[in-house]
């Protein structure tokens, strides 16, 4: 897709990034940096600013304040220049209905000013790329979700952007139409587009990240590669217990004196340590009777729940 545009090593570059809706401050100063050709995350509960980034971005929303330089432009000074170099996949579907899907395509990139001959060659072969060129006469309403979402992302491709925003490309697939996805997000990766992702599932944000960022209440609180994150924020190993009911608070209180880090989930406890095997040969002296039990390694879902402040118990 890339046509091996030369610049500099960072595609993105915020520093005290702020966005205020009156009183409110939706984004809190935020430092973070997109380096060329990588995949760069953001995580975050609902409330916590990523979407309002993702907006200052591409330009549906004006900074309040600090610095926001993408694709090397000034985005308070020139966001048509941005707009005329990215492409989006946005969360909601905007794909116009009625028109076939190859014609959504051709509509689209007519706003970049592109020659009659070049939209119809690019239209294609993303069609190609994105696996829909047995559907290019269909209607999009007769689309599955999937092959919209796909259609989205060949959408954003029309002006062969140097950088592609995709807000929760796969909210509502299933999990082959996900998979599929994330291939072609992967294929675009290393053909050298830089993407900036954001997503509710953490085994997206492990699979397609190169770096993420995880944001709470306006503010990054952490930042880095998937597996870092992990081994930087939990202990490795997690035991998932699920107690009877009238077992819960006994094994509750076994597991904080022994574990490194013990949560609850519903009906169940989380354990995390360094050992296993050693707190499962405790739990099973205990004679506490248990329902079930699995074992699990770490995960990004855990550094989540940790740094959003979910946990119930330290």
């Amino acid at each position: 897709m890339k046509n091996g545009r030369a610049g500099a090593d960072s595609t993105l570059v915020a520093r005290k990034l702020r966005k205020n809706y009156g009183d409110f401050e939706a984004v809190k100063g935020v430092d973070f940096e997109v380096r060329r050709g990588e995949c760069f995350g953001f995580l975050g509960p609902n409330g916590a600013g990523k979407s309002t980034t993702m907006k200052m971005i591409y330009g549906v929303a004006i900074p309040s304040g600090g610095e926001l330089s993408v694709v090397g432009l000034d985005v308070t000074k020139d966001i048509r220049g941005v707009k005329r170099r990215i492409g989006v996949v946005p969360q909601e579907n905007n794909l116009d209905e009625e028109l076939m899907v190859r014609q959504n395509l051709l509509v689209y990139g007519r706003y970049f000013d592109l020659s009659k001959k070049s939209i119809t060659q690019r239209a294609d072969s993303l069609l190609d790329f994105v696996q829909l060129s047995e559907r290019a006469e269909a209607k999009v309403g007769e689309l599955s979700g999937g092959m919209k979402r796909r259609l989205l992302i060949a959408r954003a491709l029309i002006n062969d952007p140097e950088l592609v925003v995709l807000d929760e490309p796969t909210t509502g697939l299933d999990p082959q139409a996900r998979h599929l996805v994330w291939e072609k997000l992967r294929q675009l990766k290393n053909e050298g587009t830089t993407l900036i992702l954001t997503t509710h599932y953490m085994d997206e944000a492990a699979q397609l990240c190169d770096r993420l960022v995880i944001m709470d209440g306006g503010r990054i609180i952490t930042e880095g590669k998937p597996r870092d994150l992990v081994k930087e924020n939990t202990s490795p190993e997690v035991l998932e217990f699920r107690p009877r009911p009238d077992s819960l608070e006994a094994l509750r209180e076994l597991l904080a004196g022994e574990a490194e880090h013990v949560e609850r989930s519903a009906d169940l406890l989380l354990a995390y340590t360094h050992d296993s095997d050693e707190l499962m040969r405790t739990v099973r002296r205990s004679e506490i009777p248990l329902e079930n039990t699995l074992y699990r390694p770490a995960g990004l879902e855990d550094v989540f729940l940790r740094l959003t402040g979910r946990s119930l118990i330290e």
